[in-house]
């Protein structure tokens, strides 16, 4: 079985670069979303998007993560681009949401999320 691509590689070692710039709390929120992700969906493929932490399926963008002071916004955001398996039967459900911090609820429903997203 072969390992990871050098890009993959390449790609995963930006990613974790660009968390380690992070200030606090951005730093250790998209940690443990990057460890969330991982778990809830170890297929996809950590990489950057648009400068910020991403992960992809097929080498298409399932989920993001974008630092509030990055991005000079009061809040982090957790997204998920069209990419992701959220529809519903209703016809309308939320693409993104803000992150102050990860409550043992938030982590517990970023995981289903995740799944979800690429089921």
């Amino acid at each position: 079985m072969a390992g990871p691509s050098k890009k993959a590689a390449a790609d995963a070692a930006a990613l974790q670069d660009k968390i380690a710039e992070m200030a606090s709390p951005d730093r250790e929120i998209a940690e443990r979303v990057h460890a969330i992700v991982m778990a809830a969906a170890p297929d996809l493929a950590p990489k950057l998007w648009y400068g910020q932490p991403a992960w992809a399926k097929d080498g298409k963008v399932v989920c993001f993560f974008r630092s509030g002071q990055v991005d000079k916004e009061r809040y982090s955001t957790f997204g998920f681009s069209a990419e992701a398996n959220l529809d519903d039967d209703t016809g309308i459900w939320p693409t993104s949401y803000a992150l102050t911090e990860l409550t043992d609820a938030g982590e517990q429903q970023l995981t289903r999320l995740v799944a979800s997203s690429v089921s």
